[in-house]
């Protein structure tokens, strides 16, 4: 591709504070952390951050308050160099908020709040699709979301679902309007029960008739080829991890900007493997997104 590809994400914008703790609590008490930030996140807009530092122009849709919160949350991701224009402001709405706590491992626990008035669904898609290379929607806006993949798919476009842990009738809602499905394990055992992360590709696959591949953290990601219906595995790069916090967001980030130019599903796979690899390695959430140069150096020095 001779232009950086065009990105639409769409869902969560949220401001999120991080604390970094030597163990995570068991129980009521007081916690002194190690250190701590607070961001401009959320899935989506996690994703955008990590697609623009990969070279992609992208735009974010996603669905804040009118409060003063609001206003800081979209600067800041505009600052980063994504187009906030298509973010919308709901009056007398809250914007969202989380807690994330992140211990020596880099593993997390989370408490998000989103304001129901605020993800009330949109009368209309306020993008024309045609002007864009990939979709890539979250879970957590999921009128915008159906909106968007339907667009896309109508554009001929990759409308790229990123299923994460929510309720199911969500889920089920969404799966149908996606060209390629992108899960979490967890997410994909609300869909598939509690079987092998092979045969849950497989039945995802089985209902939809699109791509589909689960992100299991380290242990890589399971994926059904295309031209030989066979699953494979990619395993993920060998790390000791500081924080996993937006892992899975840079890597759907990275995926959709892999499908956007065009390459084939083995190296869009190691491409976004290798990126949320490296923000693992750096504490912050979205913060630690690689830049292309960075991910490309990790892709080379893997094994093919």
């Amino acid at each position: 591709m001779s232009r950086a590809p065009r990105i639409l994400c769409v869902g969560a914008l949220t401001q999120d504070t991080i604390f970094r703790l030597d163990q995570l609590p068991r129980g009521a008490g007081k916690f002194i952390p190690v250190e701590a930030v607070q961001n401009a996140a959320g899935m989506a807009s996690s994703a955008a951050t990590a697609a623009h530092r990969q070279g992609a122009a992208v735009s974010l849709w996603a669905s804040v308050g009118d409060d003063i919160l609001g206003t800081e949350l979209t600067a800041e991701l505009t600052a980063e160099g994504i187009d906030c224009s298509g973010v919308r402001r709901v009056a007398g709405a809250r914007s969202a908020i989380a807690t994330i706590l992140v211990d020596a491992a880099g593993e997390r626990m989370i408490v998000p709040f989103y304001d129901p008035r605020a993800t009330t669904p949109p009368e209309a898609l306020p993008f024309d699709l045609s002007g864009f290379d990939a979709v890539l929607t979250d879970v957590r806006w999921p009128g915008a979301a159906a909106l968007a993949l339907q667009g896309a798919k109508k554009a001929g476009i990759p409308a790229i679902l990123d299923i994460d842990v929510a309720a199911r009738p969500i889920l089920e809602d969404l799966l149908p309007h996606a060209t390629h499905i992108v899960a979490s394990e967890p997410a994909a055992a609300i869909l598939c029960g509690e079987v092998a992360v092979e045969e849950a590709v497989s039945m995802l696959h089985a209902r939809t008739g699109v791509f589909v591949a689960i992100t299991a953290g380290g242990a890589g990601t399971y994926w059904r080829d295309e031209a030989t219906g066979a699953i494979r595995h990619t395993p993920a790069p060998k790390i000791t991890p500081v924080d996993t916090l937006a892992a899975g967001d840079v890597f759907h980030g990275s995926f959709a900007v892999g499908l956007a130019e065009g390459w084939d599903m083995e190296r869009t796979i190691r491409f976004a493997s290798a990126a949320a690899a490296l923000k693992c390695l750096k504490f912050g959430g979205r913060l630690g997104a690689p830049t292309r140069a960075e991910t490309l150096a990790m892709l080379e020095g893997q094994p093919a």
